[in-house]
């Protein structure tokens, strides 16, 4: 299976030579095959969001590569990375157009990896958007001409995650992407996630702090700690794995004594 995403030797660090310097990533180094769905843990501080922020492009990192499908995007501008990463946040509010409606915000998420124009929209494409949106089960699709700021936050994480997956972009990035809805939303928009991500064959990245979230969906498994990966599990030994056990063996590797009471929640 060939490479999609290599993160290689990626190091950062915010506030360099005061008394707030914070090493966010050390000498960070991943690699992601084409198609693969990848869970991320980590307490708060471990890196998390300042990996996804520099394959994002949010910021140029002082050391190390980053490589999407075979091109260094290291340098490249953060506008030209969002036609190929999607990205979904934990705030619902974040990356749409709330008095747009939910059919403009696809159509415009539609568009962006082409040169058409939005205003070129047509019947197809309505009726694409209108398929797409029966998939998610909420009732969306007979709500197009609904404004995106009016859907609950459960509804408009949902049709976030399609304009996110639309374009069918190489790389998906979810950070904590569900962490502000109820429990049975949340549960909702996972199972939801986890079929997009399954029948597109997209190549994902997920940040949770929930461990049996991380252990339940993708196939393999980070922990990260002080900008560095300090386990990394698949295959028979990640489907054999237990929270507690995911404990005890990150208390381990990290040289510290993780608890249940920890941000980590099981």
């Amino acid at each position: 299976m060939s490479t999609q995403l290599s993160v290689i030797r990626l190091s950062k660090c915010f506030e360099k030579g005061s008394v707030n310097e914070k090493k966010a990533l050390d000498g960070f180094s991943l690699e992601v095959s084409r198609g693969e769905f990848v869970t991320i843990l980590g307490s708060n501080g471990a890196g998390k969001s300042t990996l996804f922020n520099a394959i994002l492009g949010k910021f140029l990192p002082d050391s190390g590569m980053i490589i999407l499908d075979g091109e260094d995007i290291t340098y490249l501008k953060d506008y030209r990375r969002a036609a190929n990463i999607g990205c979904l946040f934990q705030n619902p509010l974040r990356g749409t157009a709330p008095n747009m409606t939910i059919e403009e915000n696809l159509a415009l998420a539609f568009t962006r990896s082409s040169s058409r124009s939005f205003f070129a929209v047509n019947r197809k494409d309505s009726a694409y958007f209108r398929e797409l949106l029966s998939t998610l089960d909420l009732g969306l699709e007979n709500r197009m001409k609904t404004k995106m700021g009016l859907l609950s936050g459960g509804q408009r994480q949902a049709a976030s995650l399609l304009m996110a997956t639309v374009a069918k972009p190489k790389l998906l990035l979810l950070d904590e992407h569900t962490a502000a809805l109820d429990p049975a939303t949340s549960k909702k928009v996972l199972e939801i996630t986890g079929q997009i991500i399954a029948q597109d064959h997209l190549t994902a990245l997920m940040i949770t702090h929930d461990m049996n979230q991380a252990l339940a969906f993708g196939s393999r498994t980070i922990m990260m700690d002080s900008g560095r990966t300090v386990l990394d599990i698949s295959g028979p030994e990640r489907a054999g794995m237990t929270p507690r056990h995911l404990i005890d063996l990150f208390s381990d590797k990290a040289g510290f004594v993780l608890s249940d009471r920890t941000v980590l929640s099981t």
